[in-house]
């Protein structure tokens, strides 16, 4: 596996994994968000189990790819484990709203067709990306949310779990202490920055793109971000497909994952083409990293912060990391 360096604007620390492949073969990455993450702050107990997840995650989407699935279903399979997983902003790990309540947001995209679904704010679905595919598959629609999107949940027969089972104690510390800062104030970074994703490469060449957020600590007014709009938060179409994390509203601003991937269909390296879109980001006042993956094979995991969560798997091997190291 080789290296892809990214360019360094105005100081921003892009971390990166890069590869390459002579023609399309099976690729998987996956994402766990990014933020203001510290390697001195990260006990190694802490650290084994962050990596021992997103390795189970790689597992279910590596599976379904190695045995010639779709680009779509281990796209998936990845990411369902990491919305059951409280160490993860996403699911039953969802960070709580100002009112002390969860809503969860997700995105699905096939690259073939540009098929699309997204849910917003939705409450008391367990795995908010298969609501993203019921979107994508039994509606006419791209995106529902609210209420709305719930009954539609509920008429598909998808999961549903009481709100006790999304609580989780450092969440809820993480509420406290944001009520106790200033709720009028936007959240500290720490707590606006998470997210899980992947984007997966088939053997048949098709590209498939996902993400799914609890949002933010003390989000308001049924307050979107970038995880659920196609184009900002994930996009996948015959060249290319991103998963995006971070400061939401730059992502929107952006239209980052659409941006990244006009770049790589435009001729540039996945790495050169996230490294421009974050810069860019980066000069808004923005903070947040992506995976991207070309029909090729080239990938880049990039970010702007000190860590992302994040893993890779093809033909060459896999790797799983937190920091830039």
């Amino acid at each position: 596996m080789s290296s892809n360096p990214l360019p360094s604007l105005l100081g921003v620390v892009l971390g990166l994994l890069g590869g390459s492949a002579a023609a399309a073969s099976p690729a998987l990455l996956i994402h766990g968000g990014a933020g203001t993450l510290r390697a001195i702050e990260m006990s190694e107990e802490k650290r084994a189990a962050y990596e021992a997840s997103l390795s189970g995650a790689l597992d279910a989407g590596w599976t379904v790819l190695s045995s010639g699935g779709s680009s779509l279903d281990a796209v998936l399979a990845a990411i369902q484990p990491l919305e059951d997983d409280p160490l993860f902003n996403a699911g039953r790990g969802a960070v709580f709203t100002a009112d002390g309540r969860h809503e969860l947001d997700a995105s699905l995209m096939d690259g073939r067709t540009k098929n699309s679904g997204a849910v917003g704010g939705v409450q008391s679905v367990r795995h908010p990306i298969l609501l993203a595919r019921r979107v994508m598959e039994a509606s006419p629609h791209v995106f529902l949310a609210g209420p709305g999107a719930l009954q539609f949940a509920i008429d598909q027969g998808l999961e549903l779990k009481p709100a006790s089972w999304f609580w989780t104690a450092h969440r809820w510390q993480q509420l406290q202490e944001w009520r106790a800062r200033d709720a009028a104030r936007p959240s500290p970074a720490d707590a606006r920055i998470g997210t899980v994703g992947a984007v997966a490469l088939d053997a048949n060449g098709r590209l498939a793109a996902g993400t799914s957020t609890g949002g933010t600590t003390g989000k308001r007014y049924g307050r979107l971000g970038d995880s659920p709009v196609i184009g900002a938060g994930t996009w996948a179409d015959g060249g290319c497909a991103v998963s995006a994390t971070g400061d939401g509203e730059y992502f929107i601003r952006t239209a980052a994952a659409r941006s990244i991937c006009a770049k790589v269909d435009g001729g540039l390296a996945p790495a050169d083409a996230a490294g421009a879109v974050l810069a860019e980001i980066r000069d808004l006042g923005g903070l947040g990293g992506v995976i991207v993956l070309d029909r090729r094979g080239r990938y880049t995991l990039s970010f702007s912060t000190e860590g992302m969560y994040r893993a890779h798997a093809d033909a060459s091997g896999r790797r799983v990391a937190i920091f830039a190291d």
